[in-house]
């Protein structure tokens, strides 16, 4: 496991340290976009270099994407413990970012259009995957390793969704309706996993359109009830994708 954290390292450490130096010298703007955007590749770097190590593993079965996470459970809350230290001390630092995110409230309601629309994001994969042998979209997950999976999975893509509907998003109201900015917000995400689709992995075109479909269930859900329902949605998507439950 410590070698290949360190080869992990290794790999994504230069392009770490540009990105910092890229935030550092943005922080002397006044519009926060473009810091947005170099954190947004900062998530697409660390993201992308988990592929050829292993971490995980994405495929199609024909027109239906699966994903798999690595069944280190080690490795997993590492990476989401890092994620949320790493969320948290941008949160903490820039006060400028912080103020374009609009949690929304934690109540029953807004857990329920979280969980609805995490369901509703993953449903269409999973019904469509049916067919296929789960051999052949990854595999079986070890019953064991779903509640870290499950943490790993809220932690992550809380972290994206802080950047995508909370600075992102946030940002894009100060200019642009709140429709067009979760439009907008939907298609730049999709957008940074065209690399991981066609470059990084042999996916194709099932991922991007995943991930748009995706994106603007989670950015109406921002418009609608803020980042928590939408993070709770993103993240209960991935597992539910991830974790093989069908």
């Amino acid at each position: 496991m410590l070698s290949g954290l360190l080869a992990y390292g290794v790999r994504i450490l230069p392009g770490l340290l540009l990105i910092g130096a890229c935030y550092v010298v943005a922080r002397r703007e006044r519009d926060p976009l473009l810091r947005v955007m170099v954190l947004i590749l900062g998530f697409v770097l660390v993201r992308d270099a988990m592929t050829p190590l292993g971490f995980w593993r994405l495929g199609a079965a024909g027109a239906v994407p699966w994903l798999r996470f690595t069944d280190r459970a080690g490795i997993l809350l590492l990476f989401g413990l890092c994620t949320l230290a790493l969320t948290a001390g941008v949160l903490r630092l820039d006060s400028e970012l912080r103020a374009l995110v609009r949690w929304g409230r934690f109540r029953p309601v807004t857990l329920g259009w979280g969980v609805g629309g995490g369901v509703l994001a993953a449903a269409p994969v999973l019904l469509l995957s049916l067919p296929t042998p789960l051999a052949a979209r990854g595999g079986a997950v070890a019953v064991t390793l779903l509640p870290v999976l499950l943490v790993f999975s809220l932690a992550g893509n809380l972290a994206e969704e802080v950047l995508f509907r909370g600075f992102l998003q946030g940002r894009l109201e100060q200019h642009a309706s709140a429709g067009r900015a979760a439009v907008l917000s939907a298609l730049l995400f999709a957008a940074c996993h065209v690399f991981l689709a066609s470059t990084v992995t042999d996916v194709g075109w099932p991922l991007p359109a995943f991930t748009l479909y995706e994106g603007l269930i989670c950015a109406f859900l921002r418009l609608r009830d803020g980042v928590i329902a939408a993070a709770l949605a993103h993240g209960l998507a991935i597992f539910l994708l991830a974790g093989a439950l069908v």
